[in-house]
């Protein structure tokens, strides 16, 4: 298939990434947030992510990671489920569940029933193929105990601890798995954007400079924005062509940025 759009870090895809999926190279970190229930208006467009969670895993490298980031709609007074069951499904091909996350929207709209809390948060589910490879896990919250000598012991999960190194505590410790990040406030024309901190701090954690990144739901192009932006190559994969220009443009645009400051 001719790409809609490329450069030297980024290749997008106009298309149904079912189509699409088998004739790329295989991918070392899948970043996306796939259209879920009837939270948005997707140009009426539904996927089988039972046939999609299959395509993945035969995509990802081994070691490599999924993020998949979705939300529940609330129906007839009950939220539907939709993403516990992908999850399921992710592990039933053979993923493991390295971790769930929580994307906690701090200026989160009121979606959901009135008669339940304030919907303000994203199951993030770090997918992973085998043990991860690439865990660059970020350490930005001060510790409390920084300087502190510590006496080196190692406790295993069967509860037997292992002597090892006295070590000094520094200065930062690796966060929580719950990230308090704003949903996007700049209007790229699509109904739900990643902010770019989201999308950046994912790319981080878990691939490395030169990694290929996928995005099968691309979207109005965060994902691609955040892995050139980062050394990473990416390739994304999104039907709606109008979706795809405002893509192409974002990258376009960091291109002419570029060539501007190196004037």
């Amino acid at each position: 298939m001719k790409p809609y759009f490329q450069d030297e870090w980024v290749t997008i895809y106009h298309g149904d990434c079912r189509d699409v999926l088998p004739g790329l190279p295989p991918v070392d970190l899948v970043l996306t947030s796939p259209p879920y229930d009837n939270l948005r208006d997707y140009c009426g467009y539904s996927f089988d992510y039972t046939v999609l969670s299959r395509m993945l895993y035969e995509k990802t490298v081994d070691g490599g990671v999924v993020v998949w980031v979705v939300g529940d709609a609330t129906i007839d007074g009950s939220e539907t489920g939709t993403s516990l069951r992908q999850a399921l499904r992710f592990m039933e091909v053979g993923f493991n569940l390295h971790d769930t996350m929580i994307w906690y929207k701090t200026n989160a709209f009121n979606f959901g029933s009135n008669n339940c809390y304030r919907q303000s948060f994203h199951y993030m589910f770090i997918f992973s193929k085998g043990h991860i490879i690439t865990p660059n896990l970020i350490k930005d919250v001060p510790a409390k105990m920084r300087g502190k000598v510590e006496n080196g012991v190692r406790k295993h999960t069967n509860g037997i601890r292992d002597k090892v190194p006295d070590f000094v505590i520094g200065d930062n410790k690796k966060r929580d798995n719950v990230w308090l990040i704003n949903g996007v406030t700049i209007n790229y024309n699509h109904p739900a954007i990643f902010p770019e901190q989201l999308a950046a701090d994912h790319v981080v954690s878990w691939s490395n400079v030169n990694a290929l990144i996928l995005d099968p739901f691309l979207g109005s192009g965060t994902t691609a924005v955040c892995a050139k932006k980062l050394n990473r190559r990416c390739i994304g994969i999104e039907l709606e062509e109008r979706y795809c220009e405002i893509a192409a443009k974002r990258m376009s645009q960091m291109v002419m940025d570029f060539e501007r400051g190196s004037q």
